[in-house]
């Protein structure tokens, strides 16, 4: 009996300390993030959003890359639609993700809907990283909470920031947004194909720049990641054959 009891113990601990660890990263990485939101309110009052409609994207949008995109676009004079679109296909994304997650976590059905919410770049990262299906949950969970109350409260305080000191672009905080994007992919872009199509990417969307009205060359760029794939597996056809 009593060694019994020492297992379990010691069961408990090592659960514990598994926990812990999993909380010490999902903290991590939601602390980290969220503190971006700043930069988010100060672009997206910069390109003219009121205060209103920047708490509300982060409120019921909450994916930085897409808002960053959406703000961008209109700052650079590209139309509610075009930028919504280029937006919207970022997030797809997120669909992909939502369906390895629901697989992996197993969340009621009445939770679910919730639970979409956060299904964002850090908590299916943080998830999928767990051996166990309790340790995935509790890092979603956490990285969500974490992420969304820090984000929308970064928001906030950005955009009142920006509408306290004016024009952003004669303090240099219009580059904030783009920065701070860049700073969270480069991270991403381990493979060289992922690199050739981030490359090919930028190479689009800055050289269409000057001829197309602004958002369509973002739409464009998406298609680097097919022309890239395309060619990559030409080359891999070509590698066999030989």
């Amino acid at each position: 009996m009593a060694d019994r009891t020492a297992l379990e113990d010691e069961d408990v601990d090592i659960g514990g300390k598994a926990d812990r660890a999993v909380v010490r990263d999902a903290l991590g990485v939601g602390v980290a993030v969220g503190l971006s939101g700043f930069a988010f309110g100060v672009t997206s009052a910069g390109s003219g959003l009121t205060l209103l409609q920047t708490c509300a994207l982060s409120l019921l949008v909450f994916t930085g890359a897409s808002q960053f995109a959406l703000v961008g676009a209109l700052a650079a004079g590209g139309g509610p639609f075009t930028a919504a679109a280029g937006a919207l296909f970022l997030g797809v994304r997120n669909a992909f993700y939502g369906l390895r997650l629901s697989q992996l976590l197993a969340l009621p059905r009445a939770v679910r809907p919730f639970a979409a919410q956060w299904v964002i770049d850090e908590t299916a990262a943080v998830a999928l990283a767990q051996p166990t299906r309790r340790a995935a949950r509790l890092g979603f969970v956490v990285t969500g909470l974490t992420l969304y109350l820090l984000w929308n409260l970064t928001t906030l305080l950005g955009a009142l920031g920006a509408e306290a000191i004016g024009d952003t672009d004669a303090w240099g905080l219009d580059a904030a947004g783009p920065a701070v994007f860049l700073a969270l992919l480069a991270p991403m872009l381990k493979s060289g194909t992922e690199r050739a199509v981030a490359g090919l990417a930028v190479l689009l969307g800055l050289g269409l720049l000057p001829v197309l009205p602004a958002g369509v060359p973002v739409l464009l760029a998406a298609l680097a990641a097919p022309a890239v794939l395309w060619a990559d597996g030409r080359r891999r056809v070509r590698g066999d054959a030989r």
